[in-house]
């Protein structure tokens, strides 16, 4: 009998008795591809692809961190005077926020990208993440209008979240779609070159302003220009998303209702289309694997990347720009690293490197805290580069391994939402948890204990996946580079003679 749709395991003597049979079944539900079954990748293409879908990420992390680098000032602006540490934790409660929501975004354009496509979808994010974050710099201070001031901030935030909750896994999946099988890791690291790129310009454009201007008049006017920046960004970004062609997977399953390429791309596409109580239904323990892992790369990637700038300018004192500065160091070496990242992910399996990036994160973290308050430029220059060559083992590798856990037909849907409820609980949480968890313990070690914790979550979801490395993606037929690659895979099918 047949148990939520999958056919009865057969009993391991009749296999034994009648292997021919079982066989001929096997290959009956399984035919060999055929040449036209298989994608071959056209590399200008995936290019622009990657492009369109990077310049997103970065926008979307350079919206969400110059926010985070000017916390402090956002806090003076939007909130009543009175208790510094109040102030900043209403700026990260704020912060959070938009995180809040970005599961309700998920679940709205994820299920729309797997029925009306990832190109569509991409561009209403980009335009909707691009109005929340210039509106922001448009809104009038505590001192000016009240009680309005932050709720026009709150406003604006929900906006830029709920957009987010389609942004990630739509680019991810767009990338991971288009890229050939043997090199997804190394395109899809490109999207968080993109990440980087997005807080480095972040930063580097708040350290800029801070040192012309000058604290008194960025916190008077100078907070609001990298918000207005984001306008321009994101009307180029959105002229290369619309300009791209929707992706071959997605392609493949729009014309498999209107044109039966063959019973071997039948077994591995169906034109069912995801929507959300099939993913939760069909979904459950992937989304639990995913929600996990994400968990655990959101944590450390927020403790560096958004948080780290604060804890240096409140727990050891340093100056808003210097803080920035040695982040923007950190983060270049980074972006210079993480595509030979993602290349070794191809070579040596998703798997290890995202082992290598949890224990590092799990042993090094006392230890690179300890270094930053020594205090001193160089040794908290080596804390931070000790987590962050931690941490670009998961952004390298992350991008390429999530898309993979869901068959194309549910994958944006599944992986949207999937992803927003752990950047939700986890992810823009972090600051906040932190600084509320030094304020009562009156430790500054929690940020490496946290840390730790979200590591060792990490590793234990990254023993149950599997390794998808140079695989095709769930639900969808091989995609390779050159045309004598396909021929290879269908040759390699071929029966040898048996006498």
């Amino acid at each position: 009998m047949a148990i939520d749709g999958h056919e009865p395991e057969a009993d391991p003597q009749a296999r034994k008795r009648h292997r021919a049979l079982f066989r001929a079944i096997e290959r009956r539900r399984h035919p060999p591809l055929r040449r036209t079954d298989i994608t071959v990748t056209d590399e200008a293409a995936v290019k622009r692809a990657v492009k369109a879908a990077s310049l997103g990420n970065a926008m979307e992390w350079f919206d969400f961190g110059i926010y985070a680098y000017l916390a402090g000032t956002i806090g003076r602006v939007f909130f009543p005077s009175g208790n510094d540490t109040a102030q900043l934790l209403s700026s990260f409660a704020t912060f959070a926020v938009a995180f809040l929501v970005r599961p309700l975004g998920g679940m709205v354009f994820g299920p729309m990208g797997d029925k009306l496509g990832r190109k569509k979808v991409l561009a209403l994010t980009m335009i909707m993440m691009a109005v929340g974050t210039c509106a922001i710099g448009l809104i009038p201070s505590y001192d000016s209008i009240g009680f309005w001031a932050p709720t026009l901030l709150i406003l604006f935030r929900l906006i830029q979240g709920f957009s987010t909750g389609g942004e990630y896994g739509g680019a991810s999946t767009f990338i991971a779609e288009y890229a050939p099988d043997k090199r997804r890791g190394f395109f899809g690291s490109f999207l968080e070159l993109g990440t980087l790129g997005g807080y480095v310009g972040a930063a580097g454009l708040v350290t800029a302003l801070t040192a012309w201007l000058g604290s008194d008049t960025m916190e008077s006017w100078g907070w609001r220009v990298p918000f207005l920046v984001a306008g321009p960004l994101g009307l180029i970004g959105l002229y290369l998303r619309l300009r791209l062609d929707e992706t071959p997977a997605f392609q493949k399953l729009e014309d498999s209702s209107a044109h039966k390429a063959s019973d071997a791309a039948d077994a591995v596409e169906t034109t069912a289309r995801g929507d959300l109580k099939r993913i939760f239904r069909d979904q459950w323990a992937t989304l639990v694997l995913c929600i996990c892992l994400v968990g655990a790369y959101n944590v450390t990637n927020y403790l560096l990347l958004s948080y780290m700038p604060t804890y240096l300018s409140d727990e050891m004192h340093y100056t808003e720009t210097h803080g920035l500065l040695i982040l923007v160091a950190t983060m270049v070496v980074l972006m210079l690293i993480i595509n030979q990242v993602g290349r070794l992910s191809d070579r040596f399996g998703r798997k290890p490197l995202l082992t290598a990036g949890m224990l590092g994160f799990f042993f090094l973290s006392i230890p690179a805290f300890l270094l930053v308050q020594q205090g001193s430029i160089v040794a908290v220059a080596g804390g931070m580069l000790m987590l962050g060559l931690s941490l670009v083992c998961m952004l390298g590798t992350m991008s390429a391994a999530l898309p993979a856990l869901f068959p194309t037909q549910v994958r944006y849907g599944a992986l949207a939402v999937g992803y927003n409820l752990s950047a939700s609980l986890f992810g823009g949480t972090t600051p906040l948890v932190v600084t509320a968890l030094i304020g009562v313990t009156k430790n500054e070690m929690m940020p490496a204990y946290y840390a730790m914790a979200a590591a060792l979550v990490g590793l234990v979801a990254v023993a149950c996946m599997k390794e998808t490395a140079g695989t095709p993606l769930s639900g969808s037929p091989p995609s390779v580079e050159t045309p004598e690659e396909a021929a290879e895979i269908v040759e390699s099918q071929a029966q040898a003679p048996k006498f």
